[in-house]
């Protein structure tokens, strides 16, 4: 289903296996490229169908758990020259089935926050890479990485923008907006993965979490002075705003 459109973009998002990860894929309404984020399990002919009109140019991983990143091998194979991206510090998720779920292995293109030449290795989540930021383009659309480690080693938010939106306009104001004074972006929005949900936040006592991590995670959040849409790995959308209101909350708790 449509779950975002503005005057550039719109997103599509469908629901898959059994923890009911979100996977998404954002079209460019003018030039019909497109981006894949975090297809999981069975994610891939729903995609695959959905993008048969578009050229897809990359597949986006938040982070690497084995729900989020199932479907990479199949859609990298089918769209053969597609880019992969994940943070460094989980590639070892996708080459390796740490979870011995059966996933299929998968191997990024584009190491996010590292080269081509980094050893991937197992790693544990520290805050050593805490607030990186790492900056791509594809076709009209302009993505941010922002590592928020805890959940995973190099988990991760990706903002997504396009090259000709008009970033001056002010907002209008919606249902998400009037929630907060902080009115709600336009034309940018987060994809959270397993970081932030709408009124909750990733776990952090799995193998490679860590709860200190995730604190660090969490109050650097905080700082963030713009308000977007949130599309996170499961369940509903949220904004920035909104979730910045329950941090608190969060922190005492982990």
């Amino acid at each position: 289903m449509i779950l975002v459109e503005n005057d550039f973009f719109k997103i599509l998002c469908q629901s898959f296996g059994e923890y009911q990860t979100n996977c998404y894929l954002a079209l460019d309404k003018q030039t019909k490229e497109s981006l894949i984020i975090d297809p999981g399990i069975g994610a891939n002919t729903w995609a695959i169908e959905e993008l048969k009109d578009t050229k897809p140019l990359a597949i986006l991983n938040t982070h690497g758990h084995f729900d989020h990143v199932w479907s990479n091998a199949e859609l990298t194979s089918y769209f053969e020259k597609i880019a992969l991206l994940c943070p460094l510090e989980d590639a070892f998720m996708l080459i390796q089935d740490c979870f011995s779920t059966g996933q299929p292995s998968s191997t990024p293109t584009i190491l996010v926050g590292g080269t081509q030449n980094d050893t991937i290795i197992p790693r544990t989540s520290n805050i050593s890479n805490l607030g990186r930021q790492n900056y791509y383009e594809f076709g009209h659309f302009m993505i941010e990485f922002s590592c928020y480690p805890g959940h995973t080693p190099g988990c991760s938010t990706i903002v997504l923008n396009h090259k000709l939106a008009n970033r001056d306009s002010k907002s209008t104001p919606n249902s998400e907006s009037q929630t907060t004074t902080i009115p709600l972006s336009e034309h940018k929005l987060m994809f959270s993965g397993d970081f932030i949900f709408h009124r909750s936040i990733g776990r952090s006592d799995f193998p490679y979490s860590s709860s200190e991590a995730m604190r660090a995670s969490l109050k650097k959040f905080m700082e963030i002075q713009e308000n977007m849409l949130v599309l996170p790995g499961h369940g509903d959308k949220t904004s920035v705003a909104q979730e910045q209101k329950n941090i608190p909350y969060w922190l005492t708790r982990i």
